[in-house]
C-alpha cells in the first residue's frame, strides 16, 4: 500500500510492514514529521494571530517606583488591573528603587516596562539591554548633591578627598560625576561609595559619607527632616524620566502598550487636577510625610510626556561623560545609540487621543 502524499507513512499498514528493524524506522519517520508539523502549524497560527489581533496578554510585568508619581498613583488606584480585566491579565508589580534595579529587571525580563532616568537607559542600552524609551514620566530635578547642616564643605573643590555615597548605573551617579567634572575633579579624585539612594541618605545622617547623591523622594526628606544642604544643584545635569519598554514587548504587544501608556496619561492629567491627593499617595507609598512628597512633586514637572528631539538633544549634550568616564565600551558610538533609544512613535497617538478626549 502505497503511503498518502504528504503524509509519509500515515497510510502504510502495520501489517505490511515486516520487520522490527522496518517498524523502528517507521516510527522514527513519523515523530520526526509530527514535530516539523507542529512546528509549522505553530508558525502559521502565530502569524495569523499577529495578522488579525494579537492574543490577550496573559501577565504585564512593570515597575513602580518611588520617583515616579504616576506608577504611585496607578498602583494605589487599580487603574492597570481596572483596564486589563476584561482580558483576564494578571498586573505584576515590582519595585524599583533606582534606575540601575529598572534596568536590571527590563535586561533579565523580569518587567516589560520600567522607569528609569535618561542617561542611565542610555548607559544600558549601550550595554546590550534591549529597551526603547516610550514615555516620559516626568521632566525632573530629583537629584543633587547632598552635605549634612553643618558641614564644612562649601563647594565642589572641598569634595577633593572625600567620600560620596552614589548609587552606580543611575542618574545621581552620573550627575555627580558631571558635576566633578565642572569644578575640574574626575571620578580618580574622590571615594565614590556605591550604596543604594535610601542607604546613602542614611550614611550621609550617620557621617560615613560627607556627600551624598541624593534622589527624591529621599533628599526632600533628608533636607525636611535631617537639615540637609544640597551642595549643588543644576536641573539641566537630570535627565528626564523615562518609561522604558523592552523591545520584545513593543514588538508583540503593541496593544497592550498603548493602553498602559492610556493609563499613564490618565495619571498625567489627574497629578494636575489632585495635587494634594497625589501628594498623599506618594507620601504613604514611600513612607514619607506629606511636606517631603509636596517638595518632590514640587520639583517634577509633568507637562511633556512625549519623548523625541528635545530629549535627544540632552542626552547627546550629556553622553560624553560615559566615554570620558569609561563607562562604555570604545568606539560606542553613543549618538546613534540615542537615536535608537528615545522612540517617539509609540506615545504619539495615544497622547493625541487623550488631549482630544480632554478638549
Amino acid at each position: 500500500m502505497k503511503p498518502a502524499r504528504g503524509f509519509p507513512f500515515f497510510a502504510t499498514t502495520h501489517d505490511a510492514i515486516t520487520t522490527d528493524g522496518e517498524r523502528k524506522r517507521v516510527r522514527r519517520v513519523r515523530r520526526a514529521w509530527l514535530k516539523t508539523a507542529a512546528a509549522a502549524l505553530a508558525v502559521g497560527l502565530f502569524g495569523a494571530a499577529h495578522t488579525a489581533h494579537a492574543a490577550p496578554l496573559e501577565e504585564l510585568k512593570l515597575d513602580y517606583a518611588y520617583y515616579s508619581p504616576e506608577s504611585l498613583v496607578i498602583k494605589r488606584n487599580g487603574w492597570l488591573e481596572q483596564e486589563f480585566a476584561a482580558d483576564h491579565t494578571q498586573v505584576k508589580w515590582v519595585l524599583s528603587l533606582g534606575s540601575n534595579r529598572a534596568l536590571e529587571y527590563l535586561n533579565s525580563g523580569a518587567i516589560d516596562i520600567g522607569s528609569t532616568a535618561g542617561l542611565a537607559a542610555v548607559l544600558g542600552k549601550a550595554n546590550g539591554n534591549p529597551i526603547r524609551a516610550v514615555y516620559i514620566f516626568s521632566r525632573p530635578e530629583w537629584t543633587a548633591l547632598v552635605v549634612r547642616k553643618n558641614s564644612p564643605i562649601k563647594t565642589l573643590a572641598d569634595l577633593k578627598g572625600k567620600k560620596i555615597a552614589a548609587t552606580k548605573g543611575t542618574d545621581p551617579f552620573l550627575f555627580t560625576l558631571r558635576a566633578l567634572h565642572t569644578a575640574g575633579l574626575s571620578r580618580d579624585d574622590v571615594e565614590i561609595v556605591n550604596l543604594q539612594h535610601p542607604d546613602g541618605r542614611t550614611a550621609l545622617a550617620n557621617g560615613q559619607v560627607d556627600a551624598w547623591a541624593g534622589l527624591d523622594p529621599h533628599m526632600a526628606a533628608a533636607q525636611i527632616d535631617d537639615g540637609a544642604r544640597l551642595l549643588y544643584r543644576n536641573v539641566d545635569f537630570n535627565t528626564w524620566g523615562f518609561l522604558n519598554a523592552r523591545e520584545d514587548f513593543i514588538r508583540e504587544h503593541p496593544d497592550a502598550l498603548a493602553r498602559v501608556l492610556k493609563v499613564y496619561e490618565k495619571a498625567r492629567v489627574w497629578i494636575a487636577a489632585h495635587p494634594d491627593d497625589t501628594a498623599q499617595i506618594v507620601a504613604e507609598e514611600s513612607k514619607v510625610t506629606v511636606p517631603v512628597a509636596k517638595l518632590q512633586l514640587s520639583r517634577n514637572d509633568f507637562s511633556q510626556p512625549q519623548p523625541g528631539a528635545r530629549q535627544i538633544a540632552a542626552l547627546k549634550a550629556a553622553a560624553p561623560i560615559l566615554v570620558d568616564e569609561q563607562l562604555v565600551k570604545s568606539g560606542t558610538d553613543l549618538s546613534a545609540i540615542i537615536d535608537a533609544l528615545v522612540d517617539s512613535n509609540v506615545a504619539q497617538p495615544v497622547i493625541a487621543t487623550a488631549s482630544n478626549g480632554a478638549k
